[in-house]
């Protein structure tokens, strides 16, 4: 970051001077009697309804002007959109006194000032909607110019396509691509479809601690702080878990978090340290009752966003229509390797590993192998929905033994596009059970693994009161919104994605 003035900001901040020196206030207080937008105003006038548009207000960015002497057109973008308006002298400056027009409007305002205007809406001889300016005020003077697209040497090159610059100054992206916002808009009817569907069937949405004495609930680094008045070391969340199955003890039946979480971990197109993930459980359910209504909650997503369950990602059609493919964890790496590791020990794993070319460490248990395996074999060729179900104990602590098959557990992972999207398990609610995994954690932690659970012994005292047979399920929300909206990378659809420190340059 330089705190070095341009040319062309040193010459914003003299006609700022200017401004103030003829009595205008470049930044008025903020009450600005908007009435109508840019697209409502498109949208709606015609021959039939223009006496509708005869009084106007709107407000917005200036995005260019196209001088023709004693009148200009110009084109404002508000939230909305965009609308072209017609300034003419002698209709805001009907007295003598033309410095509205002259000096104000044509030598003071400059590309992304604000303004707000008055007047009437009517159709130009070209067929543009356009806004016929009777008032104009200045609401904001820009005192840094928006960056603009530029020709070099036969290529367009605009700044604003530049990661660093969309993803660290997303207010400048947002308005030089103002489509960018779409993506944002989405999120939110996401997020909305998600709630209204687990509302209407009875869910309770309920806010559980960020600040943490134990960072329980999954396998992840934490962040790490220090709480003053109290003198002990805090964590940032990395999963809330634990805390909505404490409230399934308390006797609530179904409870749901958009939980912020925090994981020091790296980042990627898929991972961001700080991430937004849906988790809910479900007293008296299993994981089959969860995976019906995963199926169908996404194929709502899709149809709310899309008005079908197919949506394009990248160069592919994913289908989210239900029902979606089912497959064990164990069968997926066959299928892709053709070894079948089921019965293989921790050595027998490593040497499959080994053989593959995927690199593991000592500190990698059984269940750490698997994963590797399937995610280094399967995982990427997952396209089309699928539920990856049926993992192994040791992959798996907070997850309730296989009602059928030993040494499996009742989990399953939805992938999608060849990525994890959604965590479930019919819970674990042995007490005596629990503790011997969280025990066999430490171990793990003992051996190096950093990423291994802490003991929650509040949380084993609160299983030992009773918790009810229950499903639960972590989405994510942010993967689930790249799929959704096509976008590549975590950091399309996080307005403020975390960055490098920018440097500061005198």
């Amino acid at each position: 970051m330089s705190t070095h003035l341009s040319e062309q900001e040193l010459i914003r901040r003299e006609k700022l001077a200017e401004l103030n020196k003829l009595g205008i206030d470049a930044y008025p207080a903020p009450l600005y009697p908007v009435t109508h937008y840019s697209t409502a105003i498109k949208a709606g006038f015609n021959e039939d309804t223009k006496e509708e548009y005869k009084d106007v207000c709107i407000a917005g960015r200036v995005m260019s002007v196209r001088d023709m002497g004693k009148a200009c057109f110009a084109v404002l973008q508000d939230s909305h959109g965009r609308l072209q308006v017609y300034v003419r002298r002698d209709d805001i400056c009907p007295g003598e006194d033309k410095t509205l027009y002259d000096v104000v409007f044509k030598k003071l305002l400059d590309i992304g000032d604000i303004i707000g205007v008055k007047g009437y809406v009517f159709t130009t001889k070209t067929g543009e909607t356009s806004l016929h300016v009777k008032e104009l005020t200045v609401l904001t003077k820009s005192l840094k110019p928006l960056p603009v697209v530029k020709e070099a040497e036969g290529q367009t090159f605009d700044a604003v396509t530049d990661p660093e610059f969309k993803y660290r100054q997303r207010y400048a992206d947002l308005i030089i691509n103002p489509q960018v916002k779409d993506t944002f808009v989405k999120r939110t009817i996401l997020i909305n479809t998600i709630r209204e569907y687990l509302n209407e069937h009875g869910a309770l949405e309920v806010d559980t601690p960020v600040l943490q004495t134990i960072p329980g609930g999954a396998a992840a680094r934490p962040f790490s702080t220090h709480h003053n008045a109290l003198d002990v070391p805090m964590y940032m969340r990395i999963a809330n878990e634990l805390y909505l199955k404490r409230l399934i003890v308390g006797g609530f039946d179904w409870v749901y978090e958009f939980s912020r979480n925090f994981r020091n971990e790296g980042m990627d197109r898929t991972h961001n340290p700080e991430f937004t993930v849906l988790e809910w459980y479900t007293a008296y359910k299993d994981y089959f009752w969860m995976m019906n209504v995963t199926e169908n909650l996404l194929e709502r997503i899709a149809i709310a966003l899309h008005g079908t369950t197919d949506v394009q990602v990248g160069d592919k059609t994913i289908s989210f229509k239900a029902p979606f493919k089912r497959l064990s964890i164990f069968d997926a790496i066959k299928e892709n390797t053709g070894i079948d590791v089921s019965e293989m020990d921790e050595e027998g794993l490593r040497t499959v590993c080994k053989q593959l070319n995927i690199h593991v460490d000592a500190s990698m248990g059984k269940g750490k192998l698997i994963d590797e395996l399937f995610g280094e074999t399967s995982e990427a060729k997952c396209i089309q929905p699928t539920f990856i179900i049926d993992y192994p104990i040791e992959m798996s602590p907070l997850t309730k033994k296989h009602r059928s098959k030993e040494g499996l557990v009742e989990r399953f992972e939805l992938m999608v596009n060849g990525k994890e999207v959604a965590n479930a398990y019919s819970e674990l609610n042995d007490p005596i059970d629990q503790r011997e995994r969280f025990e066999d954690q430490v171990k793990l932690k003992e051996r190096g693994d950093d990423e291994a659970m802490f003991i929650d012994y509040d949380f084993l005292r609160a299983l030992e009161y009773g918790m009810p047979p229950t499903s639960g399920i972590g989405i994510g929300i942010d993967r689930l919104v790249m799929l959704m909206t096509n976008q590549p990378s975590i950091q399309d659809v996080l307005l403020f994605p975390m960055m490098r420190p920018e440097k500061t340059v005198e």
